[in-house]
């Protein structure tokens, strides 16, 4: 079966990794003419140790990332507001938690996909699908060329995915209030006391830092705002330096060891859950399919999820892609929906604009059972994979605020 992959980031090439174990010959096509090295960092759970572990590629992760323990809250002037142990985390669900550089993840899967001898075409932006006059699909893309695989895969991403567009007709990306700045910063010296995820909470602001070594921090600072105001000034670091002055270190110190060329400002977008995730032949998987907000702590971790399923329905059906894609969408659609809508509820308590509001909001976090917390997350992202103690069929609901978390 001739399979084509339109999309070269993590879901793209998770994908093509985990097809080629089970003996496909995908073939990917990036509209980038260069591998990709956009965002800042991803924080992977247990549930994507899982995959990648199964994928062969958890051996190289150890080597890149960090070991978070702890992930610890506190507010805007530095009261605590508890946290999550990582740790324990990690021991219910018998996988590591990591925290990887976006462009060192990508550079594992780019380095794993070429010893697999898989093909990624760059410099192939996609710019229509349409059906020939069999019923098939055929992806032309705007150097010229067109494929007619046996099956598409649509790994494209949220904001332009044409494949999306081709599945769902016009599932636009949807605003939810909110601007992140993200960047990296490195440094001779430490810039953390410890490898962990620090989470600080204001009245509509927050602010977001994630070791990987204690002189190489990813981290993001985000805020309510309007769209029509999500547009960076000409000194964008002086704008997240006096946004969040006065705020307790490591932020200010985090920031100011950032260059400036190196901070990007993101209008966060998610998407509505789709109804169908394919067509024809045409699969959407990763953001293509199910985009959440930074707030869910999934995003890669749900792409990498996609390629372990998506294998599994393969072989399981028999060669019926109908079959296989039914089978995928029951069984990854409930999750990602879950995962979609518990991050768009954190997202609105994080960046309410009413000091009673947030007061309130961080009165539960602190109130919140640690214990509890960690069950919650075990049971609900380890939902569908054959992980310690995540054999519940249930995706959980509920868990303090806060228990989730990833920069990009």
């Amino acid at each position: 079966m001739e399979i084509g992959i339109l999309g070269g980031g993590i879901a793209g090439l998770s994908v093509a990794l985990a097809l080629r174990k089970r003996g496909y010959n995908p073939r990917v096509y990036e509209r980038r003419a260069e591998p990709a090295t956009m965002g800042a960092g991803v924080t992977l759970w247990p549930n994507a140790s899982f995959v990648l572990e199964e994928l062969g590629l958890l051996q190289d992760i150890d080597a890149i990332g960090g070991r978070p323990l702890t992930m610890h809250r506190q507010d805007a002037v530095g009261n605590a507001l508890g946290g999550l142990d990582i740790a324990l985390l990690d021991r219910t669900m018998g996988y590591p938690t990591y925290t990887v550089l976006r462009r060192h993840l990508q550079e594992v899967l780019l380095d794993h996909v070429a010893r697999a001898r898989i093909p990624v075409e760059f410099g192939h932006r996609a710019v229509g699908i349409e059906l020939d006059a069999n019923g098939k699909a055929a992806a032309h893309f705007e150097n010229g060329a067109s494929i007619r695989p046996d099956l598409l895969i649509g790994a494209d991403g949220r904001m332009d995915s044409v494949a999306r567009k081709f599945v769902a007709g016009d599932n636009t990306p949807v605003y939810q209030g909110f601007v992140n700045w993200i960047g990296v910063a490195q440094a001779q010296h430490a810039l953390v006391d410890d490898i962990s995820i620090q989470d600080f909470w204001g009245v509509g602001e927050r602010f977001g830092c994630v070791a990987i070594r204690p002189q190489l921090v990813y981290w993001a600072a985000a805020q309510a705002r309007p769209l029509s105001e999500a547009i960076p000034t000409a000194d964008i670091r002086k704008e997240v330096e006096d946004l969040f002055a006065g705020w307790p270190e490591p932020v200010g110190h985090i920031i100011r060891a950032t260059p400036a060329n190196a901070i990007r400002l993101i209008a966060v977008h998610d998407l509505e859950p789709l109804h169908t995730w394919s067509r024809a032949n045409v699969l959407l998987v990763g953001d293509a399919a199910h985009a959440p907000l930074p707030t869910s702590g999934q995003g890669a971790c749900q792409a990498l999820e996609d390629a372990w399923h998506l294998v599994r329905c393969l072989d399981g059906a028999s060669g019926s892609l109908d079959e296989a894609f039914r089978a995928f969408t029951k069984i990854r659609g409930p999750k990602t929906a879950t995962l979609a809508e518990q991050g768009r509820g954190f997202a609105r308590g994080l960046f309410a604009t009413d000091p009673e509001t947030c007061r309130m909001r961080n009165e539960r976090a602190k109130a919140s059972d640690p214990m509890r917390d960690v069950q919650v997350l075990a049971a609900g992202w380890g939902q569908g994979l054959p992980m310690p103690s995540c054999n519940d069929s249930t995706p959980a609901q509920g868990g303090g605020f806060g228990s989730l978390y990833r920069i990009e």
